[in-house]
C-alpha cells in the first residue's frame, strides 16, 4: 500500500491560502522522482473576504481521487476553519492553531505555532503568515524536502520580495522542528466541541 500524505490551508480569500497550496504542490513535485501531487483549491462566494481552502495530496502511488479522504494536517487561518477541521482529520492528524488568527483551539492533535507573530518577527509583514505556514509544512510533512520547499518559494515570490518569502519560510521550518519532534501521534481526533 502507498503512502499518502493529505494537507489543507484554510482561511479567507486574501490570506495566500491558495498560493501557500500552489507553492507546496510545486515543491513536493520536484523533490522526488514517481512522487504524485495533486492540488485543489476552493473559494468562497467571493474572493477576497469569503472562505478559501487549497489542499494538497502527496503520494509514492498514483492518486486517484483528487481531493483529501482524511487529512494527516490542517492549518486554519480563521476560526471557521478552526471548527470544521476535526471531522476532516484521520485519527492521528496534526492541526496547526496560530493563537492569533484561531483564538480558540479546535479539538484532537493540536500544535500551537505562531505563524502571524513569526512573520512579523522575521519580515515586519503580518500578511507572511502563509508563507512561514509553507516552511512550517515543509519541516514537518514527511513527503517534503525543505529544500525543495524553499527553491519553490524563490521561483514563486517577485524579485523584490524573494528575500522577505525565504526568511518567512525559514522562521516557519525552525519554528515546525522545535515542536515536530514533541507531537506524538497517539491521541485520537475527537469531533466533540
Amino acid at each position: 500500500m502507498g503512502r499518502r500524505y493529505e494537507i489543507r490551508l484554510s482561511g479567507t480569500g486574501g490570506q495566500g491560502v491558495v498560493l501557500a497550496g500552489i507553492i507546496l504542490a510545486e515543491a513536493a513535485g520536484r523533490w522526488k522522482s514517481g512522487q504524485y501531487v495533486v492540488q485543489t483549491v476552493s473559494y468562497g462566494p467571493q474572493v477576497r473576504g469569503g472562505l478559501s481552502s487549497a489542499e494538497v495530496v502527496i503520494s509514492n502511488e498514483s492518486i486517484d481521487y483528487p481531493k483529501p479522504v482524511k487529512l494527516d494536517l490542517l492549518i486554519p487561518f480563521t476560526q471557521e476553519a478552526a471548527n470544521a477541521g476535526p471531522p476532516l482529520m484521520k485519527e492521528q492528524g496534526l492541526i496547526i492553531q496560530d493563537p492569533e488568527l484561531v483564538p480558540r483551539a479546535p479539538s484532537g492533535w493540536v500544535a500551537e505555532l505562531p505563524l502571524t507573530k513569526l512573520a512579523v518577527e522575521s519580515t515586519g509583514q503580518a500578511r507572511m503568515a502563509n508563507v512561514v505556514a509553507i516552511g512550517a509544512i515543509g519541516a514537518i510533512c514527511p513527503l517534503l524536502d525543505p529544500a525543495a520547499v524553499e527553491a519553490a518559494v524563490a521561483e514563486r515570490s517577485s524579485d523584490r520580495l524573494r528575500e522577505s518569502f525565504l526568511k518567512a519560510v525559514e522562521a516557519g521550518r525552525r519554528a515546525a522542528e522545535s515542536i515536530r519532534d514533541q507531537v506524538v501521534f497517539k491521541m485520537p481526533l475527537s469531533t466533540e466541541d
